[in-house]
């Protein structure tokens, strides 16, 4: 697409009445967003398709297409790409989905087409066990070449991107739910900026759009629609990771999830995606067999080696879990004094056994 015609894309992609279904059949429609720009309201309305208040849009946007032009050409000097569905360098998956993105904003790299890509969702809230895991499945798999999506949220897109990022060559996009020149949230800003580095921040919403709550849905989609496969880290029963997999279903993704125990309420989703037909990912190998990548090396979980500890570390270690438990709660399944046990505790988390969380919870390391 030549730049007029982005420019022009670039100011009925800024009008929020028009989504992308709209703006891909306006293009089917008149073969040009130039056209749009002057013709006759009644051509509008004969198009068949666009509501009255898309129409009313269009029309008493046209003032505002002076600045769009300048903001459109001002986005190169602020460090912002651009990529419409007619370019070359447009993720080919997502053209694949129905409501694709007529228009790309990133920062960095996009993902590239025809290198295996899985995306890795879960619970914000995650326990530091899905947290772990996570990093460890996404920098097994980064480090086999595969690019992980993620969402850029905190917990198990944190995780996802993180582990990505560790992984020698490791590549890693985020798909955001507002402008790309903002960092939501704020306490991923390093991880932001890292990831323009080794992979890239990509969005379909204009600069400066806030962060507003509908906007994440929407932008579930992209996230699933640029991967091979979809893996459910931890998800509770109702939650935004399981629509991301629903989405996924629809536009023919894999999907796969972690199991966990039924009594964990962040197992819920990934327990019930598994009764549903989703396949288990147990290892790594379970995902790059699905991609047809033979894995070098396995990730194997093993338990510490505890040689060098006392007994009684021993005991308080064997009574921990992934999921933390609480210090009284520990003292109480070993028998051990309170104080004895935080001596014990503190020795195995100088020693690397176990970590720690706020408020007096400890659960083994992986």
């Amino acid at each position: 697409m030549n730049e007029r015609e982005k420019e022009y894309l670039y100011w009925l992609n800024s009008m929020a009445e028009l989504g992308a279904v709209s703006l891909r059949r306006l293009y089917e429609h008149f073969h040009s967003y130039e056209r749009i720009y002057h013709i006759e309201e009644t051509e509008l309305k004969q198009a068949g398709f666009l509501k009255e208040k898309q129409i009313r849009a269009i029309m008493e946007g046209r003032e505002r297409y002076p600045r769009a032009r300048e903001e459109y050409r001002s986005l190169g000097r602020r460090g912002i790409g651009t990529v419409t569905f007619l370019d070359a360098g447009y993720p080919q998956r997502l053209l694949e989905i129905y409501d694709y993105p007529p228009l790309l904003f990133y920062r960095g790299h996009l993902p590239e087409n025809g290198v295996p890509t899985v995306a890795i969702v879960g619970a914000r809230g995650c326990s530091r066990y899905g947290e772990q895991i996570t990093e460890k499945f996404a920098g097994a798999l980064a480090a086999e070449h595969v690019q992980i999506i993620s969402g850029l949220a905190a917990g198990i897109d944190s995780a996802a991107h993180t582990g990505a990022l560790r992984a020698e060559g490791g590549r890693t996009f985020g798909v955001l739910g507002c402008g790309v020149n903002i960092c939501y949230p704020r306490t991923n800003y390093l991880l932001y900026e890292s990831m323009q580095e080794q992979g890239g921040v990509l969005t379909e919403f204009p600069c400066d759009t806030p962060p507003l709550k509908q906007n994440f849905p929407m932008r579930n989609r992209i996230i699933s629609g640029l991967a091979d496969a979809v893996l459910v880290a931890e998800a509770k029963e109702k939650s935004g990771s399981l629509i991301t997999a629903e989405l996924g279903l629809e536009q023919g993704r894999e999907i796969f999830a972690f199991p966990g125990r039924i009594t964990d309420r962040l197992s819920a989703g990934c327990n019930l995606l598994i009764a549903q037909g989703a396949r288990p990912a147990l290892c790594p190998d379970d995902i790059l067999e699905y991609l047809g990548i033979c894995h070098h090396g396995k990730l194997v979980i093993r338990e510490k080696n505890m040689v060098r500890l006392a007994k009684r570390e021993k005991m308080v270690y064997s009574f921990l879990d992934f999921n933390p438990k609480h210090l009284d709660e520990v003292a109480a399944d070993t028998g051990l004094s309170v104080t004895e046990c935080m001596d014990s505790l503190l020795e195995l988390e100088l020693g690397g056994y176990v970590f720690r969380t706020s408020n007096q919870y400890y659960g083994r390391k992986l």
